[in-house]
């Protein structure tokens, strides 16, 4: 890959709308243990990335930042054209505006599945609850459990709970997805019920970043797949080269390792 072409991937689709811009992002935990170290990456309005690596490569950590959930010492992110510094006024604009999903479901069990979808919208968008409900009954209705909207979130399986996680954040109206391992801690007969959720999102234009093992999925549904490892991002591709055609050793390791 020629360093022109390396340079127009790390910024996304030449000529696209970017709404993520991460530039030469670095973060340290204690002062010793540099998780990320100086990544750049840009996605594109309607992108859908997804990020692959080891444990412990910084991938969740990266993500974690576009919503200042992680907090970074060197570099800037801009989301949406907004910079995200340590002003709680960006912080809480860009996260009105960023829904994440979790590998933990993180659902209220004493709320009905209902109700946990209305509840950021009363409370942060100050919607009125009638506006409110007809939005989670929608949302309930498009990731596929409808029927489940007046049960608590213990009744309900894995999958069928991250569905609810998946429309409780889409209540938000978020411009972008990002999805942290969302089916790990799931049975593998519940993951591909989240999947299906997850591709027909990215089927309607959502931009998406998702950290996630699914081969499947990223063949299917990426636009662009990044590769990390000890806090660098390593490669980063289609689909078809990530996977058939793999540059650098590292990556080559990896895949023959999952593959």
């Amino acid at each position: 890959m020629t360093q022109m072409q390396t340079d127009e991937m790390a910024n996304g689709t030449v000529g696209s709308e970017a709404v993520i811009v991460a530039d030469h992002v670095e973060k340290w935990y204690d002062n010793n243990f540099h998780v990320l170290r100086g990544v750049s990456l840009t996605v594109t309005k309607g992108e859908v990335v997804v990020v692959m690596g080891p444990s412990g490569s910084g991938k969740s950590t990266f993500i974690r930042t576009f919503n200042a959930l992680e907090r970074y010492q060197k570099g800037s992110i801009t989301i949406d054209g907004i910079h995200l510094s340590h002003d709680l006024k960006n912080i809480e604009t860009i996260r009105r505006e960023v829904g994440m999903v979790f590998q933990q479901f993180n659902l209220f069990p004493h709320l009905s599945v209902l109700q946990n979808v209305m509840l950021a919208p009363i409370w942060v968008r100050r919607w009125p609850k009638a506006k409110a409900e007809a939005e989670a009954l929608r949302l309930l209705d498009r990731v596929g459990i409808l029927e489940q909207a007046k049960k608590f979130p213990g009744q309900l399986s894995g999958g069928q709970q991250q569905r609810v996680a998946i429309a409780r954040a889409l209540a938000m109206q978020p411009k972008i997805m990002l999805f942290d391992e969302p089916t790990s801690a799931l049975d593998p007969e519940m993951v591909r019920e989240v999947l299906d959720v997850m591709r027909t999102l990215a089927g309607s234009g959502m931009t998406m970043v998702c950290v996630t093992h699914e081969v499947g999925f990223a063949r299917e549904v990426a636009d662009r797949v990044v590769f990390m490892d000890s806090g660098l991002l390593v490669e980063q591709a289609t689909p078809d080269d990530f996977f058939n055609h793999p540059k650098e050793e590292r990556t080559q390791k990896f895949l023959s390792q999952i593959l």
